[in-house]
């Protein structure tokens, strides 16, 4: 088992990274022979502007930017992907959900069939588990539909579409006002059962 952790949040002493990091040890302690993979996108500076050259690429007149490629590459060597990240407005940062605008692209992870017109979702082999960290409570969460609205975005809007399947979504609530221990145990318990 092949697995990519990716995070995006700028300090490496927050939630997020801890979260992460016990994610991957609960990976590793149900299968020490699993390969866990860290990709912290703010440390290693990604880029997560739609430029023309991704454009260009989408339509199939240029190939994708070398730093897409790389990243695909990544993926391409894993069969889970594990996204870790706080929830602002929401939604994930603006800079994860750069890198699925430019990575998860067209001729790549989905192809509209030429024929029909149907989409060819190109990642059926990769399972997905989301943890996204918020700072409200439950009871806020389910009076809004926030925890719905997520879903429906997130779950169905981009994994869905490309083929891959979410196999857990889970919400860390309450990330500022409690203790961490249960969050990180929590963490811990979702990578053994990836593992």
């Amino acid at each position: 088992m092949r697995t990519l952790i990716v995070l995006s949040h700028p300090s490496p002493d927050s939630l997020t990274h801890a979260v992460a990091a016990a994610i991957g040890n609960g990976i590793t302690s149900a299968r020490p022979e699993a390969s866990v993979t860290l990709a912290d996108l703010s440390a290693e500076g990604f880029d997560p502007r739609y430029r023309q050259a991704d454009v260009d690429a989408h339509h199939q007149r240029q190939p994708f930017p070398d730093d897409v490629l790389a990243e695909q590459a990544r993926l391409d060597h894993v069969d889970t992907l594990v996204l870790v990240f706080p929830v602002y407005w929401w939604s994930m940062p603006a800079q994860l959900k750069g890198w699925i605008d430019r990575v998860f692209s067209n001729g790549w992870a989905y192809a509209e069939a030429e024929a029909d017109g149907r989409v060819v979702k190109k990642l059926q082999r990769l399972r997905v588990h989301l943890v996204g960290l918020g700072g409200a409570d439950q009871r806020t969460w389910s009076k809004r539909g926030y925890d719905t609205a997520m879903k429906a975005q997130i779950d169905t809007g981009i994994f869905d579409y490309c083929g891959a399947q979410v196999v857990s979504s889970t919400l860390l609530l309450e990330v500022d006002s409690t203790d961490a221990a249960p969050h990180l145990a929590t963490a811990h318990a979702i990578g053994h059962a990836i593992g």
